[in-house]
């Protein structure tokens, strides 16, 4: 029994090193060993001690070849890769002569084209400058047609001069030709009147394919008014852009007819400045954008001025009605109530037996209780019109203070952060005086129909205590 266990542990530690033999020369995984003991166990297991030495023997053996072997191989790789390192030296050591060789030729060819160069500039001579010359007016030529309305109809003639103008070597005579060809084009057609089809961008973005008449180098227009010739923001292409905002009504109706005519003379529009004034147009802002610019300081003045206005018609119309009343009892001696005079006199005739002295009192009595009802509303108008450029003064310091506080923050470089507060400043000014004017003289006409209609009551009155006072002495 002993011997038993005695040569089961010999065969289970012969085992062990037998599986264990591969992993002291060389790395593998966990479960590859693992796998390979398994498979050693079993082959061993039904072996005898002699047979298991013998085993383990031979595979020392073949272990030990195989160690020699690839000993062997890594001192032929390494022999082999130092002949590559070598090579590849040598290989560097080559290379570096020739680039010396191409440094050397590159400033020789640098040497001969700056002679070469020179030589032909001295052979050029006065003829280098006129070629200079040529490629000056080419590029003002580019410049002109590049933003000229005729391109419009003759598109991609700034290409063929911008060639002319950026080449290096000497312009032909085909080039020279096409130079001088634009240049007489464009003279010919700024003293034309042409109607032809192009691509209008419009408002909306959409590029639609219209008739288009041209005056010029001046004036372009379509059947719905104005367009100019200006770059394209999305596109960076120069193109016939319809205005954002049209001119006044009769500059864009005459162009209009005169894009629709076919013979004939008509009367039509041109713009001088080739553009610039139509944008000016469309710069302008409208009545609704300058109220706008005045803020609430602006809002207020108009929501005054207006219903002051309305006051001021109102007592004028009531007014007028009024003085025609008093004319009318002035020329009929029965009292009428409804008017101003007409109780006047029937104060007269309910006092008619007392003294001059009491009669003027209760004259002048009636025309006080008259006067308030004549001055109604004319010291609201007053105040207003006092009011409306006090309002138009604190909108200006508002604005000021506005533009004040963008120069603290962005400096005063850029005018555009400026604009709105002066804009305030200046719209509430005028939007005061707006008021102000008007509201002014309808209370000056107001008050001088009230004092007229008071002078008549006065008039009457005074007549009426002179009669009063001469039937009493008599």
């Amino acid at each position: 029994m002993k011997t038993t266990v005695k040569s089961f542990g010999i065969a289970m530690g012969l085992t062990a090193a037998w599986a264990l033999a591969p992993v002291a020369l060389a790395p593998v995984n966990l479960t590859a060993a693992y796998a390979q003991e398994a498979d050693v166990a079993e082959e061993t297991a039904g072996m005898t001690l002699d047979q298991l030495l013998e085993a383990v023997k031979n595979d020392r053996i073949k272990e030990r070849a195989e160690s020699n072997r690839r000993e062997a191989e890594f001192k032929r790789n390494r022999s082999r890769q130092q002949a590559l390192l070598n090579k590849a030296k040598a290989d560097v050591k080559r290379e570096e002569a020739i680039s010396v060789q191409l440094e050397n030729r590159e400033t020789q060819n640098n040497l001969t084209i700056a002679r070469l160069e020179e030589e032909k500039a001295k052979a050029l001579g006065e003829f280098n400058e006129l070629v200079g010359v040529v490629k000056q007016v080419a590029g003002d030529t580019r410049g002109i047609v590049d933003s000229s309305l005729i391109s419009s109809q003759l598109p991609g003639r700034a290409d063929i001069v911008g060639a002319i103008a950026e080449s290096s070597g000497i312009p032909s005579s085909d080039e020279l030709r096409s130079l001088w060809y634009t240049m007489q084009q464009e003279m010919t057609e700024q003293g034309n009147i042409t109607r032809y089809t192009a691509e209008v961008t419009e408002i909306s973005g959409d590029r639609v394919s219209q008739q288009v008449v041209r005056v010029g180098p001046f004036t372009a227009m379509t059947k719905d008014g104005f367009v100019n010739y200006r770059q394209d923001q999305d596109s960076k292409v120069m193109s016939l852009v319809r205005l954002t905002k049209q001119p006044p009504s009769k500059f864009t109706g005459a162009a209009t007819s005169f894009a629709k005519a076919s013979d004939g003379i008509r009367v039509g529009v041109i713009d001088p400045s080739m553009g610039t004034i139509l944008d000016t147009f469309v710069m302008t802002p409208g009545i609704t954008q300058r109220i706008e610019q005045g803020a609430q300081v602006g809002f207020v003045i108009i929501g005054l001025g207006i219903i002051t206005i309305l006051l001021a018609f109102v007592r004028i119309l009531s007014l007028w009605s009024t003085s025609g009343a008093v004319r009318r009892q002035v020329k009929n001696k029965k009292a009428n109530k409804s008017n101003p005079l007409g109780r006047v006199l029937l104060a007269y005739e309910a006092n008619s037996k007392a003294s001059v002295e009491t009669l003027e009192l209760k004259l002048d009595e009636a025309i006080l209780k008259e006067v308030p009802k004549l001055e109604r509303g004319l010291n609201t108008m007053k105040v207003v019109a006092a009011v409306a450029p006090m309002l138009g003064l604190l909108g200006t310091v508002t604005g000021m203070i506005l533009t004040f506080q963008a120069i603290t923050l962005f400096g005063a470089g850029d005018p555009k952060m400026m604009a709105g507060g002066i804009s305030q400043a200046l719209i509430t000014t005028v939007l005061g005086l707006t008021v102000a004017i008007p509201v002014l003289l309808l209370h000056s006409f107001a008050s001088g129909m009230s004092k007229t209609v008071v002078q008549i009551l006065e008039e009457q009155a005074a007549g009426i205590v002179a009669r009063q006072a001469e039937g009493g002495r008599r």
